[in-house]
C-alpha cells in the first residue's frame, strides 16, 4: 500500500518516504543490500554499534548483510570460524603480509608460489625492511633450516604456482607448529574441495595452517568475470588483526560482486569435479604426445608431490581424490619458443589468458627460469605451458589440442 505523501513536496518525500516493505521475505538467494552510509536510530547507537563482531552495521566498507552471508559461507567452505572479504586473491596476500609482518622480521615463501607473492615480498616489504627467503617446496628439511629467529611468516601453496609440484603440507605446517611460526596457505586450488586447510589429518582439527587465502576469482565465482578474495581463520587473536589491518588499508567488495559468487556458490563443488574429471583425461592423453616431456598434474603418479597429494586428497569415502582443472606440460627443449608460441596461437577452444575456474578453457605459456630462484627440483627441461580446463566437451579440448600440436610441433 501506497502511503500518503508526509510532504508538500514530492522531492522531498521520494527520498525521505516512510514505507518500508514487510520482513519474513525469503528467496533462494540473500538480498543485495549496497550502502556507503549506514543509518543509526539514534546517537548513542552510532556510539555503540561495532562492527567487529558482526553484530551490528556501521559504515558499508565494513559490510552488510550480503558481505556478511558470503563471509560466513566461505568460513564453513574453507573450514574456518572468520573469514574476511577483500578486492581480490592478491589483496588477500598483500593484506595478511602487512598485518603479520614488521620491519626486522623475515618472511618465508616456497620458490614455486604465485609470482605476485613473490613480488610483493622482493619490493613493497623489502620498502618496510622485511626480508625473505625461498625454499624448496619439496623438502620439507630446507624449510626447517632456513627458519631463523627473525622469521614470522611462512607461506605455503599446495599445489604450486604454474608446476603444480605438491608438498608435504602436513610435514611443512608440522615444522610451523615446532617452531612456533605462522604459516598461511594459499587454497585456491584445494577451494575447500580438496582438502581441508584446518584440518589435515582430518581428525577433527588437531594440525591445520593458521590462515587460509583464496581467489574467490576462481572457483566460487566460476564465471571469469569477478575479482575477488577472502582471508579465513579459527583463531580470533589472528582475525582481529588482519581485520583491523584490513579496516586501516580500506579494502571493500562490491556488494553485486558478492551477490554474483553467492549465487555461484551453490553449484561450485560440481563445477570443481567437473573440471578435475575433464583435466585429468587431457592430462593423461598429453603424456603420450612425442612433444611432451613431462605432464604436471598432482593426481597423476610420476608427477612431483603425487605421493604427497594422494596422502592428502584421497580418503576412504573418496579414493580418487580431488583435483582441481589445471594441469601443466613440459615442452621438449628441441622447440623454440617460437614454436610453443604458434602452438599456443593455433588453439582455437582454449583462449590466451590469465587466473582459471570459469567455463572457458585457458592456455599459458611461461619461461619458468625467470621465475625461480632455487634448482627446481623432479621438473625436466623444457618449456612450461599451463591448461586451465574450463567446462567444454572432454572430446572437442582434445581435439583443439591434437590440431595445435600438429600444426605447429608436427606432433
Amino acid at each position: 500500500m501506497t502511503q500518503v505523501p508526509s510532504s508538500k513536496d514530492i522531492v522531498t518525500d521520494l527520498i525521505h518516504h516512510g514505507y518500508e516493505a514487510p520482513g519474513g521475505f525469503a528467496a533462494p538467494q540473500p538480498p543485495v543490500c549496497k550502502a556507503s552510509t549506514v543509518f543509526f536510530p539514534n546517537v548513542a547507537a552510532m556510539r555503540d554499534f561495532d562492527w567487529k563482531d558482526k553484530s551490528a552495521y556501521t559504515y558499508g566498507l565494513h559490510g552488510t548483510p550480503t558481505s556478511y552471508v558470503l563471509e560466513e559461507r566461505i568460513a564453513s567452505l574453507e573450514g574456518g570460524l572468520q573469514c574476511l572479504l577483500v578486492p581480490s586473491g592478491l589483496a588477500a596476500i598483500a593484506t595478511v603480509s602487512l598485518s603479520l609482518l614488521k620491519t626486522g622480521d623475515e618472511v618465508l615463501i616456497p620458490d614455486n608460489a604465485y609470482g605476485p607473492n613473490k613480488a610483493l615480498a622482493e619490493v613493497e616489504l623489502k620498502h618496510y625492511g622485511i626480508t625473505h627467503q625461498y625454499f624448496d617446496p619439496l623438502d620439507p628439511a630446507d624449510l626447517a633450516a632456513k627458519i631463523t629467529p627473525a622469521t614470522k611468516l611462512v607461506w605455503l601453496e599446495a599445489p604450486g604456482s604454474v608446476t603444480l609440484e605438491f608438498p608435504d603440507l602436513i610435514q611443512q605446517v608440522r615444522i610451523c607448529r615446532e617452531r612456533k611460526v605462522l604459516c598461511v596457505l594459499d587454497n585456491t586450488w584445494g577451494a575447500g574441495l580438496a582438502f581441508q586447510p584446518f584440518d589435515l589429518l582430518r581428525d577433527g582439527g588437531s594440525l591445520g595452517v593458521d590462515v587460509s587465502v583464496h581467489a574467490l576469482t576462481k572457483y566460487p565465482s566460476g564465471g571469469g568475470d569477478v575479482l575477488m578474495g577472502s582471508i579465513t581463520t579459527r583463531e580470533l587473536s589472528v582475525h582481529m588483526k588482519l581485520k583491523l589491518t584490513h579496516m586501516r588499508i580500506g579494502f571493500g567488495v562490491g556488494m553485486n560482486d558478492v551477490e554474483a559468487v553467492l549465487r555461484s556458490l551453490p553449484s561450485m563443488a560440481l563445477r570443481y569435479h567437473a573440471h578435475d574429471k575433464v583435466a585429468r583425461e587431457l592430462a593423461e592423453w598429453a603424456a603420450s604426445q612425442s612433444a611432451v616431456v613431462q605432464v604436471l598434474h598432482p593426481a597423476l603418479a610420476g608427477s612431483p608431490g603425487h605421493a604427497q597429494w594422494k596422502a592428502l586428497c584421497c580418503t576412504p569415502d573418496n579414493p580418487n581424490g580431488a583435483a582441481a582443472g589445471l594441469f601443466s606440460v613440459v615442452i621438449d627443449p628441441k622447440f623454440s619458443q617460437d614454436q610453443i608460441d604458434q602452438f599456443c596461437d593455433n588453439l582455437k577452444l582454449f583462449k590466451i589468458g590469465y587466473s582459471w575456474g570459469g567455463p572457458i578453457s585457458l592456455v599459458v605459456p611461461y619461461e619458468l627460469p625467470s621465475m625461480r630462484s632455487l634448482p627446481s627440483s623432479g621438473l625436466k627441461q623444457g618449456t612450461i605451458v599451463r591448461f586451465s580446463i574450463g567446462l567444454e566437451a572432454a572430446r572437442d579440448l582434445q581435439a583443439d589440442l591434437a590440431q595445435a600440436f600438429k600444426l605447429a610441433l608436427g606432433a
